[in-house]
This record gives structure tokens, C-alpha cells and sequence, in this order.
């Protein structure tokens, strides 16, 4: 099964991996095994550092066969369903000792403050906690909301804190990686970009990006 969303939210600890009992060889690709169900089967977890992927396998340990169950989505039966709890209860402590997971939104609104002197506006009664920030004109230059990957084209439920800004129309299709920077959400492609607001996004960039936004529609 695949657990690679790790790497949208969050930046990699590559110093804590070998501490919280990954090998590796080549220093790319690390792997560990876990005991799951009182050790009546064992998951093995493989961390490509390069791929920025993190997979899990699991396997009976009486017969050393592949538990095909635990990877078919369509398979709710209870003791699936336990399985796979056990297992994401693994990948949260590895993100947790492994992984730098805090996002970005607290200090992207600071530094939107003291940049631009603009203050945060709430028009949603329904989301009190997404906001707008607006130009001397009115106009708004970031919006800042909630999203689920799926909603940006990746994988997962998981709800992720993005920002919707402004861009070049030229220079949009050079700047969307759909690791960090999305076809925006929920409004207009061809001149607007989604940003998440996590670890995995580089914050100077951010920054470049919000003050090209604030630019282009304070004209």
C-alpha cells in the first residue's frame, strides 16, 4: 500500500531514518519491518528517498506470502480494516520522528501582514477560518483555504491548508510541478495557481509568488 502523501505535507528528517530503525545500503532507499497483529504477520516498509515514495507491504508470517487483502481498496471486512489501522498507526510515528510536518499557514498570513500592511478577511460564515487578503483596490491577491489532496488531483482524503494566488499566464505551466504548485482549485486556470501551505513548499518561493500576485492585480 501506498503512503508517498507523507511527502506532500512534510519534509524529510534524513538524520532521524537509521535511529527510528530503517537500513539502508545506498543511502537513497531505506527499508524496516514491523511486527502487526502480535506478529502474526510482518509489514515491510520501503522509503525511497529519491522517488519521494513510502510503500508498505504485508506479509504472513507463517507463510511468508503477500496479504493481498491489505492492498485491495475494495476489501472492508473487520479484521482488514484492523490490519490497516495497526499499520497507519506505524506511519504516523515514522512522519512523526522522521518528518518535519508543520505547515506554513501562521507564518505566510505574518508575513503577508508586514509585507503588503493588509489584514485578513473572513467573508465565509460557513468556513470562519478561510480568508482573503486584499489590494488597495479591493481586489483579492491570496486566498487562503482548505482542501483534500483528491481536490488538487492527487490521492487521499487528508486535508491540506493551500493557497490560491495569482500568476503570469505564461509562466503557469512552468511553474505547476503538482508537488507543491496545482492547476488552481476552484478558480480560474489559466490565471491562477494553488500553493500548498506545508513543509514540502520552498517559503521564498512563496513569497515570489505572492508579490507577482499582488502585482498583477494591483494594476
Amino acid at each position: 500500500m501506498d503512503y508517498s502523501y507523507i511527502f506532500r505535507s512534510a519534509k524529510i528528517k534524513k538524520d532521524s531514518l537509521e535511529a527510528t530503525g530503517f537500513t539502508t545500503s545506498d543511502g537513497a532507499t531505506y527499508t524496516m519491518s514491523k511486527a502487526v497483529s502480535g506478529g502474526a504477520f510482518k509489514a515491510d516498509i520501503t522509503l525511497s528517498l529519491k522517488e519521494q515514495t513510502l510503500t508498505v507491504h504485508l506479509f504472513d508470517t507463517a507463510t511468508g506470502e503477500k496479504y493481498a487483502l491489505f492492498d485491495m481498496t475494495s476489501s472492508h471486512g473487520a479484521f482488514v480494516a484492523s490490519l490497516r489501522e495497526e499499520v497507519q498507526n506505524i506511519i504516523e510515528e515514522i512522519r512523526t520522528k522522521c518528518f518535519e510536518t508543520n505547515d506554513l499557514k501562521d507564518d505566510y498570513i505574518s508575513w503577508i501582514k508586514t509585507q503588503f500592511g493588509a489584514e485578513p478577511d473572513f467573508p465565509w460564515p460557513d468556513t470562519p477560518d478561510y480568508c482573503v487578503f486584499r489590494c488597495p483596490n479591493e481586489k483579492w491577491f491570496a486566498l487562503i483555504m482548505k482542501v483534500k489532496y483528491k481536490q488538487i488531483g492527487l490521492t487521499g482524503d487528508e486535508e491540506v491548508w493551500v493557497v490560491n494566488m495569482k500568476a503570469d499566464q505564461a509562466e503557469i505551466p512552468n511553474l505547476i510541478d503538482k508537488k507543491s504548485i496545482f492547476p488552481a482549485w476552484h478558480m480560474n486556470k489559466k490565471h491562477w495557481i494553488t500553493v500548498l501551505l506545508t513543509a514540502a513548499t520552498d517559503f521564498e518561493k512563496l513569497c515570489e509568488f505572492t508579490q507577482k500576485s499582488w502585482e498583477l492585480v494591483n494594476r
